[in-house]
């Protein structure tokens, strides 16, 4: 899955599937030839300036020669049950770091959020975990991977049986509402919205980190 992106003070932002449709799949069509399927899993992503963590050694210091550990979060993938009515989906990640400083062995623990976000801007859940990096003496570089689940309740994820009807309903030419994008109607727009959910994953950074990430 992918998504696009933007910073948020709450992490909200929308997020466009892309799939196959499989059985039991709607999708909405938006007349430019473009699909979205809908299933009851949650997109997954990282929003803006929240993939990347700088530290430095000087406190409130900015600059390369006081750089510390930059960390990157790369190779989100998910999983996702859909076999219960608490629909479950793992996120896992790989978190590459690299250190100015090689003197010595060193262990660094980066910390990540994991939030589910509800039609772009509710968030329903917020946890917070851990990536634990191993630097060898000598060794510039080192990786790790972390992962992290949600659970998302099926009805909730799912659109009402009329809203489902209003945006499939086949339309014949002459009808007097064959041009008009069900989309479009404010009712459905808002169902559709109620009913997206998104997992977001990224590094839980201080405000002074986000801000550099998003200046620099």
């Amino acid at each position: 899955m992918t998504s696009r992106h933007r910073l948020l003070p709450v992490l909200a932002l929308g997020l466009a599937l892309a799939g196959c449709a499989r059985t039991g799949d709607l999708v909405i069509d938006q007349g430019v030839g473009i699909s979205a399927i809908r299933t009851a899993c949650p997109a997954v992503g990282i929003p803006d300036y929240t993939g990347d963590v700088t530290t430095f050694r000087a406190p409130g210091s900015t600059t390369l020669a006081d750089l510390d550990l930059v960390a990157t979060m790369t190779n989100l993938r998910s999983t996702c049950d859909e076999g219960a009515e608490r629909v479950y989906t793992e996120a896992t990640f790989d978190v590459l770091a690299r250190r100015a400083d090689t003197r010595g062995a060193r262990t660094v623990t980066v910390p990540f959020f994991s939030t589910v976000l509800r039609g772009g801007t509710q968030v329903v859940t917020k946890r917070v975990g851990q990536v634990t990096l191993q630097f060898a003496d000598g060794q510039e570089r080192a990786s790790a991977s972390g992962k992290a689940g949600a659970f998302v309740n099926r009805a909730e994820a799912s659109l009402p049986a009329d809203i489902r009807e209003q945006i499939t309903r086949k339309r014949k030419a002459g009808d007097p509402d064959a041009a008009l994008d069900p989309l479009a109607d404010p009712a459905v727009k808002a169902a559709v919205q109620r009913a997206t959910f998104e997992l977001l994953v990224g590094f839980q950074l201080s405000e002074a980190q986000l801000r550099y990430n998003a200046t620099r």
